[in-house]
């Protein structure tokens, strides 16, 4: 597939600087650009690429200055979405092939619409209700009560417990396990006893859950999560938590029982939440971030305990001074000595 440069700026409504005739067969990577490509420059650090890469173009944001550059590119407000489309253009998603395979395991009491797709040896217990163009994987296991809303994809070796429901345009990639029991326990006489977990889950619409994450049904009512929401692989929340709107959870995170996040909140990777916590709307969580108290939102936090990334830094920088303090304080010390054998 070729198509001219020019109608790449014209697809992403992007300010085209050089030679509009060049023909762009596809992408590639700036580091390993190919000719015939367009490539894309996000962050700062990959600039150094810009004089060697062997791509034909670049895609780049307003905020990047290449006026000194020969390199033909596309110029955009917002160049990660730009890209999206370039890639879309590309590699269109595939067309999911509409067929309900005869090794899946479907209670008749199962409500299905049109244009739906269900993967080999799937099952899918009673009372489930499946909406229109949604896509079941192979070996996926839909537990009773179970509501999947349209245009919703569960990719391959999915589980879905009892009384979850899914919302519109979902996605779930592969061993991702929702509505398992809440980790819940009272001891008594040196014996953990189980607490039943009768609630469900509830996920809002146009949700993304990365693979092998965990979402624990709640200890009575539902754990949520909210439209927009965006979670990354490896991603693990409790009973009876509330995701709001929008969020993003990367890698390895984890919110503990009954906390409430607010919407548009971001979590670094492996950022953790205690229970029973709020955190506000707008939050930014760094890295291995640990939220021990309820946070206020439209703030950036960081460390463990989570604290305001700038009192962590002052901290840190003050830590970084602990081998000069020590050799001042010893030096304090030996003075005063000195001091009191010539009193």
């Amino acid at each position: 597939m070729l198509v001219k440069l020019r109608d790449l700026a014209s697809l992403v409504q992007g300010e085209l600087v050089g030679d509009p005739e060049i023909e762009i067969k596809g992408v590639s990577e700036i580091q390993k650009g190919i000719p015939g490509t367009i490539t894309f420059l996000h962050m700062s650090k990959y600039k150094k690429y810009i004089d060697t890469t062997k791509a034909s173009a670049v895609l780049i944001g307003k905020d990047h200055s290449l006026d000194d550059i020969s390199l033909s590119r596309i110029i955009t407000d917002n160049p990660t979405i730009a890209f999206s489309k370039i890639l879309d253009y590309f590699v269109p998603s595939e067309k999911h092939t509409i067929e309900i395979h005869n090794t899946a395991i479907i209670h008749e009491s199962v409500k299905i619409d049109d244009n739906v797709s269900i993967g080999p040896y799937t099952v899918i217990e009673k009372d489930v209700i499946v909406g229109k163009n949604v896509k079941i994987g192979s070996n996926c296991m839909i537990g009773k009560n179970c509501l999947i809303r349209d245009e919703s994809e569960l990719n391959s070796l999915v589980t879905l417990y009892p009384n979850c429901k899914i919302g519109m345009d979902v996605i779930i990639h592969s061993g991702s396990v929702l509505g398992s029991d809440g980790f819940g326990f009272a001891t008594e006489k040196g014996t953990h006893k189980k607490i039943p977990q009768i609630g469900g889950v509830e996920i809002g619409d146009n949700v993304e859950i990365g693979a092998n994450c965990t979402i624990d049904r709640g200890t009575i009512g539902n754990t949520v999560i909210d439209k927009g929401t965006k979670l990354d692989n490896l991603v693990h929340i409790a009973h009876n938590v509330k995701i709001g709107k929008n969020c993003l959870l990367t890698a390895q995170t984890a919110v503990a029982g009954s906390s409430v996040i607010g919407d548009y909140v971001a979590f670094g990777g492996k950022a953790s939440v205690a229970g029973h916590l709020i955190v506000g709307n707008k939050t930014q969580l760094a890295a291995k971030s640990g939220v021990t108290k309820s946070l206020e939102g439209g703030e950036t936090y960081a460390g463990m305990p989570a604290r305001k990334i700038l009192d962590k830094n002052k901290q840190d920088a003050l830590i970084g001074r602990l081998p000069e303090i020590v050799h001042l304080l010893k030096d304090i010390e030996k003075r005063l000595i000195d001091l009191e054998k010539n009193e």
